[in-house]
């Protein structure tokens, strides 16, 4: 390849010239590098930043509205985040985890419309109730338990609960029309649920960071090396894919936010911290279906129970998703396997990242994982009827003509070497940094894009922790999420406080903003299959 000189709006930084070098390269135009982007933006106007994105545009990959099922995870409905424990109690621990952090994002959002930087809420978050439905004497004691447990807990109030077929219709008509009047059913319903396009708000941040001289976003651009010079900055390799031209531009931090390619490129950078990792890929598919008689009969995100073995990314729901301003229908996922681990990239990513370091660790996780194994071998033997009556579960008069099937993105799942156990299977994400806190890089996915505020928290306290402890960056941080430092779940009067602020401002649902109606009341008829 060729080397380039200035292109695309980028400064040629060698560390063999004399150039300072950029405060920050962000690597991947997804929805964590717009969000770090925008906190260190607002935090230090005058620090430069560089984004390098290897697609033609931003938000082409995990971020895009069609590539994720748009949850606003917030443990409301998904039941994977209460699991039973062995002596019978649920655990919400999780649940409440994610809740805060999901608020922590709600307050973030709220800042960026009150600034101005994102100009319409309603382009990116929408309300949508959440709701878990089961079916089957079992599932029904369960999501009583769960009701039960977290109606324990202040974050969850307003969750209303039934097992009474004609109270489950008036909040999901289409999913009780034609059902078994003899099957056990039960539900819960959250008013305060959304539906986010991760995609949209990615553009609108990235979109007013690139109004100051000191961000500078390259699309068409693909980090192909990393390497840690004498003075602890990093040199970082671009290829330009329009030109097939590189460069070397030399950063202090890096962030890597590439979603699946996340761990390639830290593996790249030669850290130790790395040969503590491996991945594997899980694809999603959905239903999909914009047929306006169904879409306007079903208004809400419902979650059922996973299956045994299924990852928390699987468990299936029928969801009103609101894209670019139209409403569609959307079910799933059904796991697929392709070993990329993006949806735009190469078939040789899995064999690539493996190495002496993690091979063992990762047929470690294949052994131990055999529900895991069977679940995904399983999946991949459907068919299109097997997939309409796994739809019909959720919505019996479901047909087949109404409905296309859609690929969605890729997701790495984590594997991690550990010395006790070989290896370990872990879900979610994390946060992945170099001994000198010079280079990150997020790993993981589900809750991911619903939780983007606090894991760059996270990030700014981990590798920016002198910046952190100072007064400017202390106050700056409260201006744009009042509650941080503090538990919502210690202090109702501040969860509701902010819960009414972010709902007025994201223009969303909350009973407290309809002085017309009385606060949601809980439903819990007694079930005659208890």
């Amino acid at each position: 390849m060729k080397k380039e000189s200035g292109h695309n709006g980028m400064n040629q930084r060698n560390s063999d010239t004399l150039e300072q070098p950029i405060d920050v390269v962000l690597i991947g135009g997804g929805i964590m590098s717009a969000t770090l982007g925008t906190f260190l933006h607002q935090l230090e106007p005058n620090w430069n930043i560089q984004l390098f994105e290897r697609m033609s545009d931003s938000a082409e990959e995990s971020s895009n509205a069609w590539n994720n099922a748009g949850t606003g995870h917030s443990a409301l409905a998904e039941m994977n985040y209460t699991p039973e424990q062995s002596n019978g109690e649920i655990n919400t621990d999780k649940a409440t985890n994610i809740y805060e952090q999901f608020q922590l994002s709600r307050q973030f959002w709220a800042y960026l419309v009150n600034n101005g930087i994102v100009k319409s809420p309603q382009s990116f978050i929408n309300s949508v109730p959440h709701m878990s439905f089961v079916w089957g004497e079992d599932n029904v004691r369960f999501l009583r338990k769960r009701y039960h447990a977290l109606q324990r807990n202040p974050l969850f109030d307003g969750m209303a609960y039934s097992e009474d077929y004609d109270q489950i219709k008036s909040w999901v008509p289409m999913i009780m029309k034609d059902r078994d009047l003899s099957q056990p059913i039960a539900a819960t319903s959250m008013r305060i649920g959304t539906d986010v396009n991760f995609g949209a708000l990615t553009h609108a941040m990235l979109k007013h960071l690139k109004t100051s001289e000191h961000f500078q976003c390259a699309t068409n651009h693909e980090v192909k090396a990393l390497s840690q010079n004498a003075q602890g900055h990093w040199d970082i390799t671009v290829c330009n894919r329009e030109t097939q031209t590189t460069k070397t531009v030399t950063s202090k931090f890096v962030f890597i936010g590439a979603g699946g390619a996340s761990l390639s490129l830290l593996q790249k950078s030669g850290i130790p911290e790395a040969k503590q990792y491996g991945g594997f890929p899980v694809g999603g598919q959905f239903l999909v279906t914009d047929n306006p008689e169904l879409v306007e009969q079903h208004a809400a995100k419902v979650y059922g129970k996973a299956s045994v073995g299924a990852p928390p990314m699987s468990v299936p729901h029928l969801d009103t998703r609101v894209i670019d301003g139209k409403r569609y229908l959307l079910f799933g996922p059904f796991a697929s396997f392709s070993s990329k681990f993006l949806k735009n990239s190469s078939l040789w990513d899995l064999f690539a990242s493996v190495n002496h370091s993690n091979v063992l660790p990762m047929a470690q996780v294949g052994l131990k994982n055999f529900d895991l194994v069977k679940y995904l071998v399983g999946q991949l033997r459907q068919s299109e009827t097997d997939r309409l009556n796994a739809l019909k579960d959720f919505f019996p008069n479901a047909k087949a003509s109404d409905w296309s099937l859609w690929q969605a993105g890729q997701r790495v799942q984590i594997i991690k070497k550990d010395t006790d156990q070989g290896g370990e299977l872990r879900l979610g994400t994390e946060l992945v940094s170099s001994q000198d806190r010079s280079i990150t890089a997020l790993l993981g996915a589900s809750p991911g894009a619903s939780t983007s505020a606090s894991i760059m928290l996270n990030l700014l306290n981990e590798c920016f922790p002198e910046h952190m402890a100072t007064p400017q960056w202390q106050e700056k941080v409260l201006k744009m999420i009042p509650s941080y430092g503090q538990s919502l779940k210690d202090n109702p009067d501040l969860h509701h406080e902010v819960l009414l602020n972010t709902s007025k401002t994201l223009q969303l649902e909350h009973h407290l903003l309809d002085t017309e109606v009385e606060p949601v009341d809980v439903i819990n008829h007694t079930s005659h299959y208890a």
